[in-house]
């Protein structure tokens, strides 16, 4: 095992832990000295415990999982055990050291004691299977020239691994590793997700390496800490070469040869929303409509709203999960689907919530989780915007924040669609009505679910049902006249009456509710008080519905709706 020498920047002067109760950091920083060595004996594990004491027999000796090397510690807490094992190590008085250790599985604590000031430890809860870095540092005595350091874990919780343990500073004359030495050069340097302005690298760990240096056509670019990393802001379509150093207090390794050449991906085609537009919903689901891929999706459909992402357990975050029931090979070909229907002109986003589904972003760090996310989804599939479908309830505060990151990210031709139900825009004062406001300089398109709700009040005051010209026209109105550009605001109705409970309206009363909002003919009763002829268009729910029916409704409202003024 190569004697690593971890990390030796500072981290604090004191690092201070009652146990299970919580950490703080205080004090000051420095730098270790050239003459620093790893004072701790046997701190890889490869020469078993030797050197190491563990209480009641409850450490031992592993060669899996390592972090380098082949072997580390495996103790297993058990009754009033914490499975602590501990090392005596020589040290200098009134000199600074820094401690440091990997572990693995359950709580795992490390600290030292006897240091003659204050003594000192640190803990991870743990729980994945990812080798995290524990670090600290102490300060001796006037009169301290050995101190104890321990690792041990926490009752009843499973057994933690440790490799690679460190106890940085002035040579105590114990024996300790030799002096630092400048890290190899890294290994297995490649590249990863390729795209227009960015790109992935990662790399094999260094043996002795604190952290990293990215270079971009010989220019350094990056400081790391960790085995990857990716280059933004950069051209697309563009050959660039790359390269990476390992770093630590003795310096830095040559750079990995031959550079790395890497050429970003081409500009996406990112088609721009006609002035009147249908808007689709694909499900990526079976429920017993017409099954499609997404190069069958009928092509009056400008707008095509792939439904839905699926939320993680990180609140605001989302992700997308490809139904093995459509008939793909595998998600490269519906990635393909895509492209092509961008290239056809179409948008395809992707949607948010829906009736079963749920995203949560009421804080700062749900809106940023959902920002990345999204835009993650977007750099992996090719969406071009989003549709925001949540039906239980939002936070406009915290969802505004979340587009408006989004938006930062994806740039002015990013498409922003919403489908709200119909009391959600009764008035100016509810949450989704409010979102719409706030972000109505990046928005697309709203599209009302005008279904599924039973009668609602107009623009005028007058109670409407659904299923008529009045109840689409009246319920458009409040939008029209509450602040949206007409060019926002789009009639949602289902495809056929197996798309909803309730509110099916033919699609001649679409194109009638449509000629009424824009031109002021075919109204029923209700009549607006001016014409919006920008008026954006008309979405349904949804493609494989309309399949199913024939296609009776795309081949009546799509080519009516590019007829508008």
């Amino acid at each position: 095992m190569d004697r690593t020498t971890r990390s030796r920047r500072w981290i604090g002067g004191a690092l201070a832990l009652a146990v299970g109760t919580g950490l703080s950091i205080t004090g000051m920083t420095g730098t270790a000295q050239a003459a620093d060595i790893n004072n701790a004996k046997n701190g890889g594990f490869e020469n078993g415990l030797t050197n190491w004491t563990c209480s009641g027999a409850s450490g031992v000796n592993v060669s899996t999982p390592v972090r380098t090397g082949a072997s580390a510690l495996k103790a297993t807490p058990g009754g009033l055990d914490n499975a602590r094992c501990s090392q005596t190590v020589a040290v200098q008085p009134n000199s600074t050291y820094t401690l440091s250790a990997w572990t693995q599985g359950g709580y795992a604590y490390l600290g030292a004691t006897g240091t003659g000031t204050t003594d000192v430890s640190t803990w991870t809860p743990g729980g994945g299977s990812a080798w995290t870095q524990l670090q600290t540092t102490f300060r001796t005595g006037a009169t301290t020239k050995s101190v104890t350091v321990y690792t041990h874990g926490w009752y009843g919780t499973p057994a933690y691994h440790v490799d690679d343990v460190s106890v940085f500073g002035p040579d105590g004359g114990g024996g300790g590793e030799e002096p630092v030495t400048v890290p190899p050069t890294p290994t297995g340097f490649a590249a990863g997700t390729i795209g227009h302005t960015s790109v992935s690298l990662n790399w094999a760990a260094a043996a002795r390496a604190t952290g990293y240096n990215v270079y971009r056509d010989g220019v350094k670019v990056q400081a790391v800490s960790g085995t990857s990393a990716t280059v933004t802001g950069l051209t697309a379509d563009t050959a660039y070469t790359f390269q990476v150093t390992a770093t630590n207090t003795a310096g830095e390794s040559a750079r990995t040869a031959p550079p790395l050449p890497v050429r970003t991906a081409k500009e996406p085609i990112t088609p721009d929303v006609p002035k009147h537009a249908v808007t689709g919903y694909w499900q990526n689901f079976n429920n017993g409509a017409t099954v499609q891929k997404l190069r069958d999706v009928q092509n009056a459909y400008d707008i095509i709203a792939v439904a839905f992402a699926d939320s993680t357990n990180t609140p605001g975050e989302i992700t997308f999960n490809l139904s093995s029931a459509l008939g793909y090979a595998n998600v490269a070909e519906f990635k393909a689907d895509i492209q092509a229907k961008r290239a056809a002109g179409k948008s395809v986003i992707i949607s948010i919530g829906g009736e079963l589904g749920n995203v949560t972003i009421n804080s700062d760090a749900s809106a940023t989780a959902f920002a990345n996310s999204a835009w993650a989804l977007m750099q992996e599939y090719g969406f071009n915007g989003v549709d925001v479908d949540l039906e239980h309830g939002i936070n406009s505060t915290y969802l505004t924040k979340a587009l408006r990151q989004l938006s930062a990210k994806a740039g002015p031709k990013m498409v922003l669609t919403m489908a709200p139900q119909t009391i959600d825009m009764q008035s100016t004062s509810t949450e989704y009505f409010k979102l719409a406001l706030n972000v109505k300089d990046i928005l697309t398109v709203v599209n009302t679910q005008y279904y599924n709700s039973g009668a609602m009040l107009g623009c005028d005051g007058k109670v409407y049902s659904q299923g008529s010209v009045d109840f689409l026209t009246g319920l458009a109105c409040i939008m029209l006249e509450g602040g949206l550009d007409a060019s926002q605001v789009g009639l949602g109705v289902p495809a056929s009456p197996r798309g909803a409970g309730g509110g099916y309206v033919a699609p001649s009363v679409v194109n009638n509710a449509l000629d009424c909002l824009t031109k002021l003919t075919n109204c029923g009763a209700f009549k607006p008080a001016k014409a919006y002829p920008n008026l954006r268009g008309a979405m349904t729910w949804s493609t494989n519905w309309d399949a199913l029916a024939g296609n009776a409704w795309s081949n009546a409202v799509g080519p009516h709706v590019k007829s508008l003024p």
